[in-house]
């Protein structure tokens, strides 16, 4: 039933997801090399700045969206191994807890700090718009990943063995809504224009 349940919520989402547009296969992300839990490295670099009420320019936003794609690449590549042991009803130690809870912390974090820094200060002309999409995107993929991982959490507890948890669908669509293969693309296109290379989207070459 568990995993009836995972394979279905799996699906509306793939589905809501594409909506007619070009997203990532399931094959594309197999080709990624995968490791296991006790192969992952916490990463040490996250998007942090504490400036407000500031003028950025132009050098400083390409370093500034670099970096916060860099570390979300590797925290979200950091935390894949465990998302294969969620989906396979694997059990974790307190260690490999704790980590997964730390990964889960930094990308929170590195969501929040960007969004703060490109909100509080003074973007130039024509990044204002794609740096909001950019943290829109990444942000509204780490949440859904976040609500499944609770909710998994919820129907593998001896509380609640063999219940059906309850779904936010609201949430989850609207985190859909941002994350579509459609922005992907904006993004993408964006990148390359202002030449600005970054890990996330195999865009590092």
């Amino acid at each position: 039933m568990k995993k009836l349940f995972f394979s279905l919520l799996f699906l509306f989402i793939l589905s809501a997801c594409s909506q007619g547009e070009n997203i990532d296969t399931i094959e594309d992300q197999e080709e990624n090399e995968v490791f296991s839990i006790q192969d992952v490295k916490i990463p040490d670099v996250i998007f942090i700045s504490e400036k407000r009420n500031s003028i950025i320019d132009e050098e400083e936003i390409k370093l500034s969206i670099k970096t916060y794609l860099d570390s979300s690449e590797e925290l979200f590549n950091a935390r894949e191994p465990f998302q294969d042991y969620i989906d396979e009803e694997e059990e974790f130690t307190t260690e490999e807890l704790e980590k997964l809870d730390k990964i889960s912390k930094l990308t929170k974090e590195n969501d929040e700090n960007f969004s703060n820094y490109i909100l509080n200060n003074t973007l130039p002309e024509g990044y204002e718009e794609e740096s909001k999409r950019i943290s829109g995107y990444i942000t509204a993929v780490n949440e859904m990943l976040h609500e499944i991982n609770v909710m998994f959490d919820d129907v593998m507890s001896d509380a609640n063995e063999g219940v059906i948890p309850k779904v936010n669908l609201k949430s989850l669509i609207s985190n859909v809504g941002a994350a579509t293969g459609k922005e992907q693309k904006k993004i993408e296109e964006f990148l390359d224009k202002k030449s600005i290379k970054t890990k996330a989207f195999g865009r590092d070459d």
